[in-house]
């Protein structure tokens, strides 16, 4: 079984990083393989609703997105972690999991389909759980059971060393790591078992305009 960790700050070992590698270890330590991926310092833009997607497979911008899609399929379950800017994500994450999701939608691959999956944030101060929450919807549209932990999956510090210092943060990490090790292990034992996949219906898309 296999964890992509994604690490949405533009710094690659900055506050976040140390957050993700917290929850690495402790992957690792329950016999869970990971993969800690960077979406980088360069500019990323925004899906621009072109659908290309939906012909080939993959976003009409080839960077980071396309990079991380085609690791998906081979994942078992995912972490999204990003630093707060102004009570959000930072721009390159929201722009890096809209044209994911999007695409990975539009494609039809459901590479994340039942997949679990949790939010991970960062910040000096506030502006987490308005982010966390925000994180935390890409995964519910996807049919992605979100894992929790013993409280809001966040830490604090302004560098990676004050980060360090977060006892009760890091302790959220290892504790969301174990987990999505069990859940995962349980979804194993599951599937070993006989037991279905739920019945899936059509997808029915309507609008508010009669």
């Amino acid at each position: 079984m296999k964890v992509l960790l994604v690490n949405g700050s533009p710094h690659k070992s900055g506050c976040t990083y140390t957050a993700l590698t917290e929850v690495a270890n402790t992957l690792k330590e329950e016999n869970i393989e990971t993969e800690l991926f960077w979406v980088g310092a360069k500019p990323l833009s925004g899906c621009i609703a072109c659908k290309s997607c939906a012909k080939t497979g993959q976003c009409v911008f080839h960077d980071t997105v396309n990079d991380f899609l085609a690791m998906t399929e081979g994942a078992d379950g995912f972490i999204f972690g990003t630093p707060v800017h102004y009570a959000a994500a930072s721009g390159a994450m929201t722009s890096f999991m809209d044209r994911l999701f999007y695409a990975d939608l539009q494609a039809g691959k459901n590479s994340f389909y039942l997949k679990p999956a949790a939010a991970v944030v960062s910040a000096r101060r506030a502006g987490t759980t308005a982010t966390f929450d925000q994180i935390n919807k890409y995964f519910t549209l996807q049919e992605m059971p979100v894992i929790s932990s013993q409280y809001w999956n966040m830490v604090h510090g302004a560098s990676p060393e004050e980060v360090a210092e977060d006892l009760e943060g890091l302790q959220t990490m290892r504790t969301l790591a174990r987990n999505m090790a069990f859940f995962l292990k349980c979804k194993e034992a599951g599937i070993k078992a006989g037991i279905p996949l739920p019945k899936q219906e059509p997808r029915v898309f309507t609008n508010f305009v009669r």
